[in-house]
């Protein structure tokens, strides 16, 4: 590969990843209301891209896919607080509780997360200095952190399926998804990235190709959440607090 092509390459990779959720953001922000993007996108991205930096220092890989975690971690906070500040009206904290242990995911305040992923921090940055002595470790870093990152299409899979639609899902975030897992496949093989990258990368575009299938099956309309009324809306805000 040509040294301009490759720079020209490693730029895109840091970059255009994290730019592909900007639209997404102001769409919500312009509808005030985040219905249809999934907020545990966030968390796997989050999680994702921290672990991914863990395993920088015990394996270096290409500087541009160092920068393209950090960058990802900054983007995924900042939508994070919008799709908190504009949550949709039927939604776990609004109904009153969560089904999840602990509530995971689906606090009621931005704080909360921030105090989850400040933990998850402190855990990771002393397991690894007490394991990074050991090649398993890393390597084990490696699959976690890239293979936690492949499931990130699987909420929003679940979510439209849920809603039978994919309304709120920008398809330009699609397009975003499809493309840039496409250059990041090619981009691992032919810079010889590690085998967590490239076997991940493969998974995750299979998974953006299912949501492609879901866009042509279920369209975009409004799923019934957000045709609901406001006195459907207190109804079941009222069931809620029974």
């Amino acid at each position: 590969m040509a040294p301009w092509i490759s720079t020209l390459a490693s730029v895109g990779m840091a970059v255009g990843p994290p730019l592909v959720y900007a639209d997404q953001a102001i769409s919500i922000v312009r509808k005030k209301d985040a219905t249809g993007f999934s907020r545990d996108v966030c968390a796997i991205l989050l999680i994702a891209n921290i672990t991914r930096c863990f395993f920088w220092l015990g394996e270096p890989f290409e500087f541009a896919l160092l920068l393209q975690s950090i960058l990802m971690i900054l983007a995924q906070l900042a939508l994070l607080y919008i799709c908190i500040l504009y949550r949709p009206r039927i939604s776990p904290e609004n109904l009153g509780g969560s089904s999840r242990p602990f509530s995971f995911w689906q606090w009621s305040t931005y704080t909360q997360h921030i105090e989850f992923l400040a933990g998850l921090i402190l855990f990771q940055a002393i397991l690894f200095l007490i394991l990074r002595r050991f090649e398993a470790y890393v390597v084990i870093l490696g699959f976690v952190a890239l293979g936690l990152e492949s499931t990130l299409p699987i909420p929003q899979l679940i979510s439209n399926y849920n809603q039978r639609s994919l309304y709120g899902f920008r398809i330009s975030t699609l397009v975003g998804w499809v493309g840039g897992d496409s250059f990041k496949t090619a981009y691992f093989f032919l810079q010889g990235s590690p085998i967590q990258f490239k076997a991940c990368a493969i998974f995750q575009l299979s998974i953006d190709l299912a949501i492609i299938v879901q866009r042509i099956v279920y369209g975009n309309a409004p799923p019934l959440s957000v045709i609901l009324n406001d006195e459907d809306l207190e109804q079941a805000l009222a069931l809620a607090d029974e």
